[in-house]
């Protein structure tokens, strides 16, 4: 699964080369989401501060338009400010979101196709060794056109992810810890970093009750794909055969196995995402509920808590990637399973005639 799309020479130029591509493309995102930030700060500490031009509306709603749609800073970029990654003055909104938006859909793109050439690698180094093995492997098939697919997609798309909350961890977290100076909080009282230890805290535990609720699930998950398999196994064979394949009641035998594993892994994944809409609700207000006494108290502006809110949600969710990827980390579990096991059958029932 691994070896034949980075271990291959043939495959080497798209497996680190568009890694590579993607990476980047990721880092340019996180300084963007990053000015983001910045940019709030200014934005809502103006709109906290609009009674200010009562008296001259027009001035303040020319610079609310500026810091949304102006295209002014593009004029300070030159030459030598790209290669000293130096820029000078406010950027827009539109100014960041719209590169933004740009290398966000080309990633989206460049990933699909690099799961698809993963997937071709992987296809393609099972196919002769299937071709020589003389016995049946069960569901071997679905293993090679389908299970190849959503491995090599799956992947592609939780290793980006990863990427992607490693990056936005090391931009993040400085800002986050800066901006927990002065806030007090219950149990930690005004220790440095507060936030961050908020973040941290809440995200293992969520982690931890998390594995606790869907611990059954890896297990159902593969179980599914077993009796599904079996199933259609059956009708492919009845299109040739229906006298001694795609028997009305074997069919219905072989159905009532799946609707009963269904019902197991519905039941399942309801207690989960009961949990996991808890959880979001409770964390769509815990910074405020932290935070937000402070603008009583002259503490921080309405730019500061904005600013940290989305810093700690930047946090939060990076430290969350297992958490928000539960399920897919569970269907990913089941297909390596399966891989690994048809991997094996391979290798057991390789013929000497083929060794040779």
């Amino acid at each position: 699964m691994i070896k034949s799309f980075y271990k291959s020479e043939k495959w080497a130029m798209w497996a680190y080369g568009g890694g590579f591509l993607l990476i980047s493309s990721l880092w340019l995102q996180v300084q963007m989401t990053v000015a983001i930030n910045e940019w709030y700060r200014d934005f809502y500490d103006l709109i906290q501060n609009a009674a200010n031009y009562k008296d001259n509306p027009d001035e303040g709603i020319s610079i609310f338009f500026s810091k949304i749609i102006s295209l002014d800073y593009l004029n300070n970029i030159n030459f030598t400010n790209i290669i000293n990654w130096n820029f000078e003055g406010n950027p827009s909104f539109a100014v960041i979101a719209a590169p933004y938006i740009i290398l966000a859909v080309f990633t989206s793109w460049f990933t699909s196709i690099y799961a698809l050439r993963w997937r071709e690698a992987i296809t393609f180094s099972y196919i002769p060794r299937w071709r020589n093995v003389e016995t049946e492997i069960e569901g071997a098939s679905q293993r090679i056109q389908e299970d190849c697919y959503r491995f090599a997609r799956i992947v592609e798309s939780l290793g980006l992810q990863v990427v992607r909350s490693v990056m936005t961890l090391i931009a993040f977290l400085p800002i986050l810890w800066g901006l927990s100076a002065g806030i007090i909080v219950p149990f930690l009282g005004d220790q440095q970093g507060s936030l961050v230890y908020i973040s941290l805290i809440v995200s293992l535990g969520g982690i931890i009750i998390s594995w606790l609720v869907g611990i059954k699930l890896p297990g159902l998950e593969y179980n599914n794909q077993r009796v599904e398999a079996a199933f259609r196994k059956d009708l492919v064979l009845g299109e040739d055969d229906k006298i001694n394949y795609a028997k009305p009641e074997k069919l219905f035998d072989l159905f009532l196995g799946i609707r009963l594993n269904y019902h197991k892994l519905f039941l399942h994944t309801s207690y989960f995402n009961f949990w996991l809409n808890l959880y979001d609700q409770f964390m769509s207000i815990a910074l405020l509920l932290v935070m937000g006494p402070g603008l009583f108290t002259g503490v921080i502006t309405f730019g500061v808590l904005i600013q940290a809110n989305n810093a700690f949600d930047r946090v939060h969710n990076s430290f969350n990637i297992i958490l928000y990827n539960w399920t897919t980390i569970t269907e990913l579990r089941s297909i390596w399973k399966r891989l690994y096991e048809f991997e094996g059958n391979l290798d057991k029932y390789l013929t000497k005639e083929s060794l040779s």
